[in-house]
């Protein structure tokens, strides 16, 4: 079983959509619920504990592996989509989503025009899970990531079109989708909350500007 955690809550006073930008680290919540998953995982027979190189997801990954003796590794396919507005803030009514400069990168929803091909993150995730299912050798692997990649994986592995309302994501923070396999194939997939008890205290899940 391959599971993909989705990092918690992170610093980010200016509410911009920080994407891959460096320096955005959990806050003291978002470290609260990463010990929250790794409780969730206690019982669970984890052998690799892999994450995307953005802090907060080797943040979340650290009490995971601290609690089953692993390193954290690094995934590079586990990053955080591109996004042209990445830096920018992109709320509802005082974003840039207002401003009619931006308007032309909207422009496709489907591909979609402002960042990485819903596409290609499938199949670099698919592929990253892929890689953890043969690692961990028959038991079980972590892997931390992000919303929209997480979310991207899960609706490809259903074979669901990709493109899709952000407002319909289940992939809260934290949370973790599990992929259920037989050989190489996905047999199953669950999704549970273990800092659910947290996420009622956040303001990123208030806002849904969390990434």
């Amino acid at each position: 079983m391959v599971h993909v955690l989705r990092h918690g809550e992170v610093h980010n006073p200016d509410q911009i959509l920080y994407g891959r930008l460096p320096g955005f680290r959990l806050s003291e919540l978002g470290v609260q619920m990463a010990k929250a998953a790794a409780q969730g995982l206690a019982e669970r027979e984890i052998v690799h504990v892999v994450a995307s190189p953005l802090e907060r997801a080797q943040q979340t990954a650290e009490p995971i592996a601290a609690q089953f003796g692993l390193p954290v590794g690094v995934d590079e396919r586990l990053i955080e989509s591109a996004n042209w507005f990445e830096g920018k803030k992109v709320s509802p009514g005082d974003g840039s989503f207002r401003d009619p400069r931006n308007w032309w990168v909207l422009r496709d929803p489907v591909t979609p025009s402002w960042g990485e091909a819903y596409r290609v993150i499938a199949e670099r995730m698919f592929a990253a899970v892929q890689a953890a299912r043969v690692a961990a050798e028959g038991r079980e692997a972590v892997l931390v990531s992000h919303q929209l990649p997480i979310w991207t994986l899960r609706r490809h592995v259903e074979r669901k079109r990709l493109w899709h309302d952000p407002r319909k994501r289940q992939c809260g923070l934290a949370s973790l989708t599990s992929f259920h396999f037989d050989g190489a194939k996905v047999v199953g997939i669950g999704y549970s909350e273990p800092a659910a008890h947290l996420i009622a205290l956040s303001a990123t899940a208030r806002t849904a500007k969390g990434a």
